[in-house]
């Protein structure tokens, strides 16, 4: 397999050295110079010269739909993974060829997360709380947090869109939803004009009560869920791999950030689609993350 990476910032590089080892063959699409992967300025030429089976489009959030449909312009008709969320705001897909277009929530891969879909399949929840959250000058100790595109309103950044895998995975696990609502927007000393905290709450007939709370605040970093069904209290913790069914310990692992990029990866090339978040379902997140903000403004609940 031959892939073309595009965008080659943090998560961009990411996914290059993991493909790498992998044993895929991969060259990048970027401005950026004097990089040492085989690197190309044009995606025509990126096309043209690799023929690749496999895109990556891991540049700017706002920058997702451009490429998208400059791919499907051109008549690319492999596999192609949009890095989350799929785009900064609501747009139609462009007409394609594509084989595959899927969207790269990856924590669908991690096997805590995948132990509760399958426990919730037979004992619905009744509430979900979710808490997830890292200070931003922290999140990448390379780059100065101002610079980051996370800073950035009119680049997609926000912690509602850098932590849409929240709204992702709760959707995925107990969705779909009649009405949302929320409070958010930047109330922290930090220098971004972006939101730095989001607090949202969902009902839906599979779940009555969902609240996920999301922010650029957390000294500590957490990622954590609280689940209430008929019969059990869970707890997931996947920052330290550790699942609890009612205050005991029945799973702990050690998930590495790359093993689900990597699991992810492997799922493409295995055409295995279970727990993939398909276009469909990008563009109900994006809807999602657009309800979200309507609720701030309006301050009501809003349906889908």
């Amino acid at each position: 397999m031959r892939a073309v990476v595009i965008g080659y910032g943090s998560i961009g590089a990411r996914h290059v050295g993991i493909l790498k080892k992998m044993g895929v063959g991969v060259s990048v699409l970027t401005k950026q110079k004097g990089l040492s992967e085989r690197t190309f300025y044009s995606l025509k030429d990126a096309l043209s010269f690799e023929s690749p089976d496999y895109v990556i489009i891991a540049n700017k959030t706002y920058e997702h739909y451009s490429t998208l449909s400059d791919l499907a312009e051109i008549g690319f008709e492999g596999t192609v993974l949009v890095e989350k969320p799929l785009f900064h705001q609501i747009h139609n897909p462009p007409q394609n060829k594509f084989k595959d277009v899927w969207v790269g929530y990856n924590l669908r891969f991690h096997p805590l997360i995948q132990k509760l879909r399958r426990i919730i399949q037979k004992e619905p929840a009744i509430t979900v709380h979710v808490v997830a959250g890292q200070y931003l000058p922290h999140w990448r100790p390379a780059v100065d947090y101002h610079s980051s595109y996370s800073a950035r309103r009119q680049e997609g950044g926000g912690v509602l869109r850098d932590l849409s895998h929240e709204l992702d995975y709760v959707t995925w696990l107990f969705g779909p939803w009649k009405r949302i609502t929320a409070l958010g927007g930047h109330f922290s000393p930090l220098e971004i004009d972006s939101d730095d905290v989001f607090s949202i709450m969902m009902s839906g007939d599979n779940c009555p009560i969902v609240n996920i709370q999301i922010n650029y605040l957390e000294r500590i970093p957490r990622r954590e869920l609280l689940i209430n069904t008929a019969k059990n209290s869970i707890k997931l913790d996947l920052i330290e791999g550790v699942f609890q069914l009612n205050g005991e310990v029945t799973d702990h692992v050690k998930v590495a950030r790359n093993d689900t990029y990597r699991a992810q990866h492997e799922a493409i090339m295995n055409q295995s689609k279970e727990y993939f978040c398909s276009l469909e379902e990008g563009m109900d997140r994006v809807h999602l993350i657009d309800l979200a903000e309507q609720a701030v403004e309006n301050k009501v609940w809003v349906t889908p």
